[in-house]
């Protein structure tokens, strides 16, 4: 956990946010059916990643030691570092398909790759863990990073066999003379992808330095080094997963808002923008409640179950009542840069990274707060960068949230927690403990469920996209 805010660093300035910048340009290529134009956009976009690549995997190698010694306080880093080096080149392909895919509306690649990724990297991470264990922590930890370059490896394999068949151009022939004389199409992605990558190196920045600040903090407090270890492992590696989690459902949503938008935005239909706008914050607040709720309550029974951890339980309750925020943080961003406010959503990441840092500084390296302080640090920069976000959105669109649903579903969710608390205190004490904790988590999703049914939350155009339910309406 200490070396992959590394890697993301790594990856971010590798891609330079050419993902969305391909995206947006391949979809307006595409609509006026210029072929040659999208092979000279995928033609730069690949130039540009592939010396990226050569040239972060070169300082990597290099910079690698003193990372691990001087900055994370741990040498035992260093082998997990020098284990994600090759990722660098397979990311900068990948993410050149990804936005080509993404570009032509066409989100099925990226969401297949994505389950061929992770199917690969869990199913290795048992083995190559195990494997290592023997020789050390630190190899076994290398392992696991190993184990992520294998599954995205495996993602690549995937889209370029699909982009393959599907391609309506010869893309090899020509390359060079393709990109030779490409100043415009330069211009035009890193006009794009500057803005974009700029949002996300402030924060996987803000993330290379978080165990950094972490590491030194809990020193001052007086922790010992292989103790901030553990602590700082707990807390992104099994809290800030947990609260993460439901984020797949909202970055979907993003993906298919920036598109969306763009065309609205380009169109001048500012009611579809803002009926956009409302249905995907509340398709996340959504998906985002229940999971709020199972988090708080159930939290003892997930540390317990899912890492026998039950000690990390108060720092996912404590975190836990302030992740919506972090649910609406996706989808706000996207809808930023796909009404061409990307410097705004940079600066507004800008702000919650460094306020986060100085926060991480001060409350971590109180004795008496110690890594919970780390955990309220990282709640104040989510929620801090979300209300940026959000003020940005009402201030350039004039879009307002609907209260009288906002009202529902807070009602919904307090109201599910005490459900899940009374279920969670009289109910299954019979069972085993496992069984206990399913139970109880089923119960209170369903009744979650049907408190959206009853109070109407969904309408039956957005029920009829769901493809189990809409078969039945």
């Amino acid at each position: 956990m200490m070396a992959i805010p590394t890697m993301l660093l790594l990856l971010t300035l590798t891609q330079l946010g050419l993902p969305v910048a391909i995206a947006k340009l391949v979809a307006e290529a595409e609509a006026i059916g210029d072929r040659q134009r999208i092979k000279k956009i995928l033609a730069v976009s690949l130039a540009i990643t592939g010396l990226l690549s050569i040239l972060f995997t070169a300082a990597m190698f290099l910079l690698a030691p003193l990372i691990a010694t001087t900055m994370l306080t741990d040498s035992r880093a260093i082998f997990p570092l020098f284990a994600v080096i090759p990722i660098v080149p397979i990311i900068a392909l990948s993410s050149v398909l990804r936005g080509y895919f993404q570009g032509r509306q066409n989100m099925k690649p990226t969401a297949y790759a994505q389950v061929i990724e992770q199917i690969v990297r869990i199913t290795l991470v048992a083995v190559l863990t195990a494997a290592f264990m023997p020789f050390g922590l630190e190899y076994a930890a290398a392992g696991a990073m190993l184990s992520a370059i294998c599954g995205e490896f495996a993602s690549l394999l995937y889209m370029m066999f699909l982009f393959k068949s599907q391609k309506t151009f010869r893309f090899r022939r020509r390359f060079f003379s393709t990109i030779k004389g490409e100043r415009k199409t330069l211009s035009d992605l890193l006009h794009i992808a500057l803005p974009t990558t700029g949002s996300r190196l402030i924060g996987t920045t803000a993330l290379f330095f978080e165990p950094i600040v972490v590491a030194q903090s809990l020193a001052i407090a007086g922790t010992m080094t292989v103790v901030a270890t553990q602590q700082y492992g707990l807390l992104v590696g099994y809290v800030v997963p947990l609260l993460t989690l439901p984020t797949f459902i909202t970055y979907s949503l993003s993906v298919s808002l920036l598109p969306n938008l763009s065309e609205a935005a380009a169109n001048k239909q500012t009611v579809l923008i803002h009926h956009r706008l409302e249905q995907t914050l509340r398709i996340g607040f959504l998906s985002g409640g229940i999971c709020v709720v199972v988090l708080y309550v159930f939290a003892s029974e997930l540390m317990t179950l899912m890492y026998n951890a039950p000690h990390a339980a108060p720092m996912l309750q404590i975190m836990a009542p302030f992740a919506l925020f972090l649910y609406l943080q996706g989808p706000l961003q996207a809808a930023l840069q796909a009404l061409n406010y990307a410097k705004v959503s940079m600066m507004n990441s800008l702000i919650g990274a460094v306020v986060k840092t100085a926060a991480i500084f001060a409350l971590a390296s109180n004795a008496n707060l110690g890594i919970m302080g780390a955990a309220l640090a990282i709640v104040i920069g989510f929620v801090l960068v979300t209300l940026l976000h959000f003020a940005s959105i009402a201030k350039t669109t004039g879009f307002a949230i609907h209260v009288r649903p906002m009202i529902k579903l807070l009602f919904l969710i307090m109201a599910t927690a005490y459900i899940g608390v009374q279920i969670d205190t009289h109910l299954f004490h019979s069972l085993p403990y496992a069984a206990k904790a399913l139970c109880s988590i089923t119960i209170t999703s369903l009744a979650y469920v049907i408190g959206v049914f009853a109070l109407k939350l969904l309408s039956k155009e957005e029920l009829r996209r769901f493809p189990i339910i809409g078969k039945y309406m």
